[in-house]
Order: C-alpha cells, then sequence, then structure tokens
C-alpha cells in the first residue's frame, strides 16, 4: 500500500516538473518575443551626427536635445508618480509660481496641451469665443483644439500695423453685449514672442485693463516668454502680471526634452490639473522631465542673449546681399524673401543640401536656437550670396518699386507662411 501511494506521489511530482518545465518554456519564448533592444550598435556616434545636423538646421527651436549636463542632472531627480505626488515636479512647479508671480502652476506635456487646458478651463458655459491674432498658435497650429475641446469660436483678428494686436484692434473685435447672434468673447489670448516678433509690453497692459473692465479673461501664450524677458532685460513676474494665466514652454528656446508650465491662481490651477486628466495628459514618474527643465532654467536661458545676437548677425547679412527681411530679428527668428534678388527658397534649400555638412531650411521662416552654429550661419549666408551673384551674372536685376511706393511683393503674411511652424 504505501508503495503504491508512494509511487502516485512520484509520479504526480515527475508531471508537475514536465508541467512546470513547459510553462517555464511557454514563458521564456514569450519573453524573448516581447524582448526589445531599442539601441543599435552605432547609436553613440548616431547622437554625434544627429548633434551636428541640429546645429546646422534652421526649421525650429524644437529640435535641440539634451546635454550629456542635462541628462546627468535628471538622472538625479526623484521618482514619485505625478498624478499623486512627485517631489521634483513640484518644486518646478513651485519654483514657476513664483517667478511668474501667480499662486500656482502645472506641469503638462506640451504647450498646445497648456493652452487648450487653459482655454478649457476658463471657458463654462457655451456659446462663447476666444480672441487672438490671426496668425497665433493657438489659432492655426493646434488642430482646431478651441473648437474640439471647448466648443469655442474663434475670431482671428488681423493686426492693423501688421506687428502686434493693439487696444484699438481688441475693442473692435470684441463681441460684447447680448446679441443672441453672436457668441459672446470671454477669453482674449495673446502671444509673446508671435513669429519671433515681441509684443511690446505697453499695449499688453492697455488691451488687459480693457478686457479685464468688461469682465473678461487675459490668456497668454508664453512659449517663447524667455526671449522677450532676455531681450527686454523685463522680469518674469512683469510680463505675466496682465494676464490670469500663461503657458510657458521649456522645449522651445531652453533645450529641454518635453513640457510646459501652466500657470494662473490656485483655483485656476486646482481646476486645470483636472482637466489635464481628462485630456489624458495626467503623468507618472515625471521628475526626470521637471529635473531636465530646471537644468535649462539654469543653464539654457542664459544662452538667449547670444542667439538674439547670432539671429542679426544673419539678418545683417542677408541685407547686405541685398535679400528683404520681412519679419526682422527681434528674438530668435527672421523672415526673408530672396526673390529680390532673383533666387527661390527651392534654390537656396538644394544648393544648402549639397553642401559637405549639409543645412536643413523650411522655406521663408528662419529659427535659431541655443544649439545652432556660427557656422551654419556663415554657410547659410555663403550659399545665398552665391546664388545672388549667379543670378545677377546671368542678368537679374531687381526691379523698381512703383511710384506708389507699395511693395512689388506679395503681402507680408503669404511670405511669413511656412509648412513648419511650431
Amino acid at each position: 500500500m504505501l508503495q503504491k501511494l508512494s509511487f502516485r506521489l512520484k509520479t504526480i511530482r515527475n508531471l508537475s516538473l514536465v508541467t512546470h518545465r513547459r510553462k517555464m518554456s511557454s514563458f521564456t519564448n514569450i519573453a524573448q518575443q516581447i524582448k526589445l533592444d531599442i539601441l543599435s550598435k552605432t547609436h553613440v556616434d548616431d547622437n554625434i551626427a544627429k548633434r551636428k545636423e541640429i546645429s546646422r538646421t534652421f526649421i525650429s527651436d524644437t529640435i535641440t536635445v539634451p546635454t550629456k549636463e542635462m541628462y546627468e542632472y535628471a538622472a538625479l531627480a526623484t521618482v514619485g508618480d505625478d498624478v499623486y505626488f512627485e517631489p521634483s515636479t513640484k518644486a518646478l512647479e513651485t519654483h514657476m509660481a513664483q517667478i511668474t508671480g501667480k499662486e500656482a502652476a502645472l506641469f503638462v506635456p506640451s504647450g498646445t496641451a497648456s493652452n487648450q487646458i487653459a482655454l478649457r478651463t476658463h471657458l463654462l458655459q457655451p456659446p462663447y469665443t476666444v480672441l487672438c491674432d490671426h496668425r497665433a498658435h493657438i489659432h492655426k497650429y493646434e488642430a482646431g483644439g478651441a473648437a474640439f475641446h471647448s466648443g469655442a469660436a474663434v475670431t482671428a483678428v488681423i493686426p492693423s500695423n501688421g506687428h502686434h494686436l493693439t487696444l484699438e484692434d481688441i475693442s473692435e473685435n470684441m463681441i460684447l453685449g447680448s446679441d443672441t447672434h453672436m457668441a459672446p468673447t470671454e477669453v482674449v489670448a495673446l502671444e509673446n514672442t508671435l513669429n519671433g516678433t515681441i509684443f511690446p509690453q505697453e499695449e499688453i497692459i492697455t488691451i488687459s485693463e480693457f478686457v479685464h473692465s468688461h469682465g473678461k479673461k487675459m490668456h497668454l501664450d508664453g512659449a517663447r516668454l524667455w526671449h522677450v524677458a532676455a531681450e527686454t532685460e523685463t522680469p518674469l513676474k512683469e510680463l505675466c502680471d496682465p494676464f490670469d494665466s500663461v503657458s510657458l514652454c521649456f522645449s522651445k528656446g531652453l533645450g529641454a526634452p518635453i513640457g510646459s508650465c501652466l500657470v494662473g491662481t490656485q483655483a485656476f490651477i486646482t481646476k486645470a490639473r483636472w482637466i489635464r486628466k481628462l485630456f489624458g495628459g495626467g503623468m507618472r514618474q515625471t521628475g526626470i522631465l521637471a529635473a531636465s527643465a530646471a537644468y535649462a532654467l539654469s543653464y539654457n536661458f542664459p544662452l538667449l542673449p547670444a542667439v538674439h545676437e547670432l539671429s542679426r548677425k544673419l539678418e545683417a547679412g542677408l541685407e547686405e546681399i541685398g535679400v528683404e527681411i520681412t519679419s526682422r530679428a527681434e528674438t530668435c527668428m527672421i523672415f526673408y524673401d530672396p526673390s529680390s534678388v532673383g533666387v527661390t527658397y527651392d534654390e537656396i534649400a538644394d544648393r544648402a543640401s549639397d553642401l559637405p555638412e549639409p543645412l536643413i531650411l523650411g522655406g521663408s521662416r528662419l529659427v535659431l536656437h541655443i544649439q545652432t552654429s556660427e557656422s551654419a550661419v556663415q554657410d547659410f549666408l555663403s550659399v545665398v550670396g552665391k546664388l545672388a551673384k549667379e543670378k545677377k551674372a546671368a542678368g537679374f536685376a531687381k526691379p523698381e518699386p512703383p511710384a506708389n511706393g507699395k511693395s512689388v511683393y506679395k503681402d507680408i503674411y503669404v511670405r511669413r507662411a511656412s509648412k513648419k511652424i511650431a
């Protein structure tokens, strides 16, 4: 009897071992299928090449990459969960609220998220309209977010002075009163910088006083407000004071890999955090991203004046060649029209791409950033200069302006157009 029981137990044990081995074999196969190594044998060299390419890219300042030092600093960040509490992220939010003079701040994945969360938080009950510049990112380059997320109409205004909205532009286009045919203006959204140009602070203050006198809200898309602070030497608090909410980006201009901050009152940010969750923007271990942003504030912001100086150097070089500047280098962007020397954007791009170290261009807009090299600027000017000389040798002559003094070139807003505008 004992022998039979022992045999049965041994048989069960052997079957269990077989089953266990089969399961382990199956799991090993599944684990092997799931396994992934994204680091190629050449990725270090590839990254070196990419950094070189970025130093010669003029399409946007979003293409900047973290440095070795930023990575090392970020790796030391805390590892909390931001939906609950993340110490490094909280420290960044506290600092952003302090330097902007607001009560609270919220870290979000992108500038678009920040703007759209702000609108959804401000806009309580439709019908309503958002008033902004017709070139504004919040209107043209956020995939119709105001309509989709908030059900808001947009009043897109062309500045009468061709540069920035004025009080007259705002007052003439704000929808007030009780006419049921029209959705009333609830938020006026300004952008600073816009296409690299600085919105005069005196005008902003005047607009803010008018808007608030009617009980409406002011939002600022300040993705590149860092440039305004650097160029005008104005504290961020002063730049943000006229607004109920402000969005500031860490990846545009400052070179962080990702992230923006939305600032406002404590009640506003409490509601915005809820909207962020609703939009799917609640994040987990954001400490490493917050630390990257903190590093950018400390070490990359001081680099912006040099970017502006290099932009002015590029602008002066283009004018010396005879190229028309359609939007000047107030900060980090230049818009230009090479048709004044008989050259097209495609010709410049083709010649630039054939250089031993190619340049990457994006039409009428040139964007400089903290990783733009001086040699890239010199090479770009050399390309345009040589093409201009070739055109002149072939018989091109710059048209004389008409007697009425009006430009023979296309409307400024058409010439400013660019496929990649972020």
